[in-house]
């Protein structure tokens, strides 16, 4: 090796020819070449928008909703636009009757006949909307926020708080809620106000009942008990962590809730607790007319199927946010 060697050198520096190389320079001097394929990488997506998403999930959630919710939505829709605009529907007065024109029959001019004062039974029950309407929203705000802070008290505090509480729910879930409401109207006196408050009042023992069973369920949760030992105060886990995921099956109730506040509002109206006449109100509207049922009939049939619908229409949309397809 190295002879060779002095002998390339010796070659390279005088020009003369050079000797073979030996053969395991020749392999070292000449490796092979390796050629490494390259795929080509395909470039990222663009993002997607948030809002488009939510908006394709809406669609897609809305064509897949059965008829049944639809025609739901479509029933408490009109007998909203009824309480927000009736001089939209009608133009006749629901409180002033034209003589001469008393239990007239359904007709192109009178849609729903007329009463025994000649008043249009299609325009009071129209206008009637908004005194059942904003009744029942009273009813049902009284008792979401009552019952949902005490169930709120009872399942986060516990101890005694909790048995005093659930205890008194005890008692008032014991009292038939029509009852409870008399004697509440009977203390605050008569009219559609005191009505829905008695009816709130008579449903915040169930809105807190389950109020404290979801609590219950949710603080016992593993993110709750991280939250809480990360070091998170009690009024922060409560707001942020608790009360969000426990208030889907309230306020599905809420919605179970309203349709039973029509219903009692127009029971309590029907027996004359309710707005005094000549209010147009549903339930009063039934009672008025149940003195000519043998010859009016259109007087109490009415009124009472648009109680039953918007009563149907509510439920069938609790149903709906219950299994979370509203």
């Amino acid at each position: 090796m190295t002879t060779t060697s002095s002998t390339a050198h010796l070659g390279a520096f005088t020009g003369a020819a050079q000797p073979a190389p030996h053969r395991f320079e020749r392999a070292v001097a000449a490796p092979a070449a390796v050629v490494v394929p390259t795929v080509p990488i395909p470039a990222a997506p663009p993002p997607r928008a948030h809002s488009g998403t939510w908006g394709r999930r809406l669609v897609q959630r809305a064509r897949s909703a059965p008829i049944s919710l639809w025609l739901a939505w479509g029933v408490l829709a009109l007998v909203a636009l009824w309480a927000v605009a009736p001089g939209v529907f009608t133009s006749y007065s629901a409180t002033v009757g034209v003589a001469g024109q008393q239990l007239q029959a359904p007709s192109a001019a009178h849609w729903l006949g007329t009463d025994a004062l000649g008043r249009d039974g299609y325009a009071r029950l129209v206008f009637g909307a908004v005194h059942s309407l904003s009744g029942a929203f009273l009813a049902v705000a009284v008792g979401l926020v009552l019952g949902t802070l005490l169930g709120v008290l009872a399942g986060s505090i516990g101890g005694w708080v909790e048995d005093v509480i659930m205890r008194t729910v005890d008692v008032l879930l014991s009292v038939p809620s029509l009852l409870l409401s008399l004697s509440i109207i009977i203390i605050l006196g008569f009219g559609t106000l005191n009505a829905a408050v008695a009816v709130g009042v008579a449903s915040v023992a169930s809105f807190a009942r389950l109020t404290r069973s979801e609590v219950v369920r949710v603080r016992c949760s593993d993110y709750v008990e991280a939250a809480f030992g990360s070091g998170g105060r009690f009024g922060a886990v409560l707001w942020r962590h608790v009360l969000p995921n426990s208030l889907t099956s309230v306020i599905a109730m809420a919605a179970l809730q309203f349709g039973s506040a029509i219903l009692s509002i127009s029971t309590l109206g029907f027996l004359g607790y309710g707005a005094p006449p000549p209010t147009p109100e549903w339930g009063l509207l039934i009672a008025e007319g149940r003195n000519y049922i043998s010859t009016a009939w259109w007087l109490t049939t009415v009124p009472g199927l648009v109680v039953v619908a918007v009563v149907l229409a509510a439920n069938r949309i609790s149903v709906a946010l219950t299994k979370g397809r509203a």
